[in-house]
């Protein structure tokens, strides 16, 4: 057993079951042993690879997208230029740099940055020292200002809770011991589930995840862009209305059962984006390859190629390739931005 294994099951011996969203906290969260407090999980050297880490592209054309909501909005100065979970830092670098040259637009952000682990901290002041970034632990702490937020993979590794619909009614799965060994159980039936689609039309036999927290979140970006303007765009790979069992754990690029290394896998479940829309007061969904399409990211694959020979221009066509194809991120991936009503559409939607 992993140390924090070794807490997890003291704590379920003391208290009994855990649900499936306070193992997730515990595993990715604690303040010892948790995943994301204790290393960089980001690249070849970690356990996963985000999309601005696989290509430039990504985070420039993304940039791009955020500076011309801001100027069809009236260029508001000042105003927050925010990222959630920001990783190494690398979204956020390339944003800044495609961006110099919008006229004002640097001079008016105030670059916000919503991180949990004090190890990432120190990553991103080390990417970003040139811009002078701010750092805060909670989205309630965001400035009272025109917000312009960008969240990639954020949504995904917030905890979930998982039910079963069953002859009984609905329950909920939860975390217990069984030989010592973490495994999957059921609550007994319960009285009511949470209120969104994919319990009300779930048949008998589905397991439907719910994500309380990735609701507070876009409720709360949502809010702030209603009052004072803004745009946000969340980009995770989810679907509409989904069901089953999307909980999954990585480890050093590789699947790995959840249960099997509390503290040293990165855990993660599908978004789903339905209930999410609804609390904006405008929104437009689509998937990261049309959306990346329509932002321009062909011409500017080709026009980086120019300058590539080798390996290099081999390695650049399969991160386009990667990041647009519908067999591989295109389509698994979605984006969901969300503004204010009656203001212009954000870019990269039809």
């Amino acid at each position: 057993m992993t140390p924090l294994a070794r807490l997890i099951a003291e704590r379920i011996r003391e208290e009994g079951q855990i649900t499936v969203a306070d193992y997730m906290a515990e595993c990715l969260l604690h303040p010892v042993h948790g995943y994301y407090t204790t290393r960089d999980p980001f690249g070849a050297a970690g356990d996963f690879t985000t999309a601005p880490e696989i290509s430039q592209m990504f985070g420039e054309l993304v940039g791009l997208a955020l500076a011309q909501s801001w100027l069809d909005r009236g260029s508001p100065a000042p105003f927050t230029l925010a990222e959630l979970g920001p990783g190494r830092g690398t979204l956020m670098a390339d944003i800044l740099r495609a961006t110099r040259s919008v006229p004002g637009f640097h001079q008016a952000a105030r670059v916000t940055l919503v991180e949990a682990s004090p190890r990432l901290r120190e990553v991103q002041a080390a990417t970003l020292a040139a811009y002078s970034p701010n750092w805060i632990d909670h989205l309630e702490d965001l400035p009272e200002a025109p917000l312009f937020l960008i969240a990639n993979e954020f949504l995904d590794a917030l905890p979930i809770r998982q039910f079963q619909h069953g002859p009984q009614g609905w329950q909920e799965r939860l975390i217990g011991l069984r030989d010592e060994t973490l495994t999957f159980g059921l609550s007994a039936p319960l009285p009511q589930v949470p209120e969104t689609p994919a319990f009300r039309h779930a048949p008998e036999g589905a397991l439907v995840e719910d994500n309380l927290a990735a609701r507070h979140a876009v409720a709360e970006v949502s809010t702030r862009i209603a009052r004072a303007g803004g745009v946000a765009y969340w980009i995770d790979y989810g679907g509409w209305r989904s069901q089953g069992d999307t909980l999954q754990a990585l480890r050093q690029h590789r699947p790995d059962d959840p249960l099997a290394h509390p503290g040293e896998a990165d855990l993660t479940a599908h978004v789903d984006f339905e209930p999410l829309a609804a609390l904006g007061q405008a929104f437009a969904w689509d998937t990261q390859g049309a959306v990346l399409s329509r932002l321009g990211i062909d011409a500017r694959a080709e026009r980086l190629a120019r300058n590539l020979t080798g390996a290099a221009l081999e390695s650049h066509r399969a991160a386009h390739h990667r990041l647009t194809d519908p067999q591989e991120m295109g389509s698994l991936f979605k984006v969901l931005a969300i503004t204010s009503a009656g203001a212009p559409p954000p870019p990269g939607f039809a």
